[in-house]
């Protein structure tokens, strides 16, 4: 059966068993990036953008003992600032606006990151994904859901949307998951398709999820 054909209650139905099975595999999930101070988390979303978790982590590690304070980002070189995180893609575009958003958080926020969806997008380089996430992490507050390749993949493999844009699915999943569940949901989801469902898999059979089909 497929999303399309399956009534919102029969979808919602089958997010709660989804969200039961994720629970039992991953009760206790965090973000894979890795992070001391919440500006920290702020700026490694900002590099995540369209680059793995794995490769923000391997340049965070030498980039957060080098700036250790939001001062640090607001006094530093552009040039020298790109340099540090040459290997990550689009990494021109990401030093800029993580630069100007340390900016921003010390004139306007006073240095804390702010608490609501509509602050976090103001933000050079916060789409709803990465306010999603920063909400979600810092202060349990679901907003949204985060939806990136591995939900949007997964959420239509187990036909919960028959949607393929990240707005449309976050849309669609917001009206069939409980809010309670959204950031564990997009977190357990994550995790799973990292562990046991990557995008090139062969073996749904065998998947723990597969049964909720």
């Amino acid at each position: 059966m497929t999303a399309p054909s399956m009534t919102r209650e029969a979808r919602r139905a089958r997010g709660a068993q989804i969200c039961t099975q994720l629970k039992d595999l991953f009760p206790d999930v965090q973000t894979a990036l890795h992070y001391t101070h919440p500006f920290e988390l702020l700026f490694a979303v900002i590099l995540s953008a369209q680059t793995t978790d794995k490769q923000v982590n391997i340049v965070t590690r030498n980039l957060f003992k080098k700036y250790t304070s939001l001062a640090d980002y607001i006094h530093a070189d552009s040039s020298t600032f790109e340099n540090d995180i040459k290997s990550i893609g689009l990494y021109r575009g990401k030093a800029r606006n993580i630069l100007a958003t340390a900016i921003l958080l010390q004139n306007e926020y006073g240095g804390v990151i702010p608490r609501t969806h509509k602050q976090l997008v103001t933000l050079p380089g916060v789409g709803r994904k990465t306010a999603n996430v920063v909400l979600g992490h810092l202060y349990g507050i679901a907003e949204g859901i985060a939806v990136d390749t591995h939900l949007i993949r997964l959420c239509q493999k187990y036909c919960l949307t028959k949607y393929h844009t990240a707005e449309s699915i976050e849309k669609d999943l917001m009206k069939i998951i409980p809010q309670s569940e959204w950031v564990a949901f997009s977190n357990r989801m994550i995790w799973y398709g990292r562990t046991y469902c990557p995008a090139h898999c062969k073996s749904c059979p065998s998947c723990p999820l597969w049964k909720c089909v």
